[in-house]
């Protein structure tokens, strides 16, 4: 029998409950930043099960700014699908191809995007992808408790200035509590936080599938091909074909109704028969692994925050996978979330600052699963017997990626208006509050880095050539307000290979972007303004939550 005893007390910064890619990443930000933080996760390892495939280029950035991008590139799976692109129809693998997704929507993941970012996707499985951070977090000195399960936990510390958590042990049955100022929930689409918080998750069920992942040679039937996917239409099988290593590793999602199809019907033979049909060889050798179950759903928590708790991932949104947007968008809600509570920590922010994590997260993050949600209504087109145009509401790729826009307490109030676009998506931010800092090709002492490459653990104050009041003014507002303040100068500690750089963040030669650490702009001055200081100043109050409506 388990033991039930109890030990002393553990103090920590913040306690992230969930191992998984959301709560790893949100556990690697935070140690960047310095923040002490432990990590507790139920099951005593990371699922070894392939499952979501690909980062895409706003997730690779935040990798980039964690230290991980090349370990990331040099994963088995990233490595063998690194020319692999394209999605195709065909009634089975070994027949001929019905038609591609070929839509304006759609930026291929080996497109050059170049002018855009520093980097660009990573087909990376999802578990190699969290090996990765899991080895970035230990590096990084975090605390990581797998086979910890979290029991309950309350907010009612002295003045509401604590969490207090208990845990226990799943492998001796120890309880402890454990008291953090603050919890970090990524335990996933059931979230037993989220549930515990009352915090409503309402959304919709798109359908419901198991993934079969299988071994069998299947390279006379690809005949060379290197897509991402394929799509099966036949009389035997509906689903969806994705090769892991573009020979004989693969995963076979199958379309399936819980209803009339319980899971256990789903038998090794069973599953070899659908996957011989979904290949179009009757005969074929296949060795079943794993056959899992998932539902594909659409839904968004109606708050991110209860307290001092914080949602992240999929305990805050789920979405379909088409598009690949939902790991991607757990790992932006970590960074998000990181650099704030970090400040907070720090004594250099106020706590209202916190409140701007659902202001930013929940809008562009609802966004985001309709779009997953319209691409994967368009994807019954495929079949080829729909021939109407595509959605009209569906936003390009790019601007899912990489052009949404914030509209916060923190954020200085939008400056010329709201730029054609959809909803929170624009493709005309250039340097924008509340956008993403835009990528800049800059030398600094001799080397070649992006613009991004200068955020990460304090804010940025980028000016243009001219700025020596700028660099006075930072030094007094850091100096009264108690903040670090990084400041670089265009055409003096920086150098814009390209000479992009009025045109991309909207200023002149005497101009000035205040940048978060996060990367997104907090406030820009076009042109040098009569009182530089007092205007810093007023606009590092907002940034960190000081701002009071006048």
């Amino acid at each position: 029998m388990l033991s039930t005893t109890r030990s002393t007390l553990r103090n920590v910064d913040v306690l992230v409950v969930g191992g998984g890619l959301a709560g790893l990443s949100t556990a690697v930000f935070l140690a960047q930043q310095g923040v002490d933080c432990l990590l507790v996760e139920r099951q005593p390892e990371l699922s070894g099960h392939p499952r979501a495939r690909g980062v895409h280029p706003r997730a690779m950035e935040l990798m980039r700014a964690a230290g991980v991008e090349q370990e990331i590139r040099a994963t088995p799976s990233a490595r063998l699908l690194a020319d692999n692109s394209g999605v195709v129809t065909a009634r089975s693998l070994a027949e001929p191809e019905l038609g591609t997704l070929d839509e304006k929507y759609v930026m291929d993941v080996q497109a050059d995007i170049g002018l855009l970012s520093p980097t660009g996707w990573a087909l990376c499985h999802q578990g190699e992808l969290e090996d990765v951070l899991r080895g970035r977090a230990e590096r990084l000195g975090v605390a990581l408790r797998f086979n910890t399960e979290l029991l309950s936990f309350d907010q009612e510390g002295p003045e509401g200035e604590e969490v207090t958590a208990r845990v226990r042990d799943g492998a001796t049955g120890t309880e402890r509590e454990i008291k953090a100022r603050y919890l970090v929930a990524a335990d996933g689409a059931h979230s037993a936080v989220r549930q515990s918080l009352d915090i409503p998750f309402d959304g919709e069920v798109l359908g419901h599938y198991v993934n079969v992942h299988f071994r069998a040679d299947l390279t006379e039937q690809l005949a060379g091909r290197r897509f991402l996917m394929c799509y099966t239409f036949n009389e035997r099988v509906r689903g969806a074909l994705m090769p892991l290593n573009n020979t004989d590793e693969w995963l076979l999602h199958i379309v399936y109704d819980p209803e009339s199809e319980p899971l256990e019907s789903f038998t090794p033979q069973r599953c070899a028969d659908l996957v011989r049909a979904a290949a179009g060889v009757p005969g074929l050798e296949a060795e079943i692994i794993s056959a899992s179950p998932w539902e594909s759903a659409a839904r968004t928590a109606s708050s991110f925050r209860g307290g001092r708790v914080f949602l992240v991932g999929d305990a805050a949104h789920v979405m379909p996978p088409s598009g690949g947007f939902g790991s991607s968008t757990g790992i932006q809600d970590a960074h998000n979330l990181a650099w704030k509570l970090s400040a907070v920590i720090d004594g250099w922010a106020d706590p209202a600052l916190l409140d701007s994590y659902d202001e930013e997260r929940r809008p562009v993050s609802a966004a985001t699963v309709e779009q997953a949600v319209l691409r994967s209504k368009d994807r019954v087109r495929l079949d080829g017997r729909e021939r109407e145009p595509a959605h009209p509401d569906i936003v390009e790729d790019a601007l899912v990626w990489l052009s949404w826009r914030y509209s916060s307490s923190t954020v200085s109030p939008w400056d010329e208006g709201l730029p054609a676009g959809h909803g929170v998506w624009s493709a005309e931010n250039y340097g924008r509050p509340g956008s993403r800092a835009p990528h800049l090709r800059l030398l600094k002492g001799g080397s070649e880095i992006s613009a991004l490459d200068l955020f990460g653990d304090r804010p940025v104050l980028l000016t243009g050539p001219v700025n020596r009041p700028w660099l006075e003014a930072a030094r007094a507002v850091s100096h009264e307000l108690g903040v670090p303040l990084a400041v670089y100068g265009m055409g003096s500690e920086l150098t814009d290979i390209d000479d992009r750089w009025p045109e991309l963040y909207g200023v002149t030669a005497h101009g000035a972007v205040l940048v978060r650490p996060d990367g997104v702009v907090a406030w820009r001055c076009g042109d040098a303004p009569v009182f530089t200081r007092n205007t810093l100043r007023s606009a590092m109050e907002r940034l960190l939550g000081r701002h009071e409506e006048r």
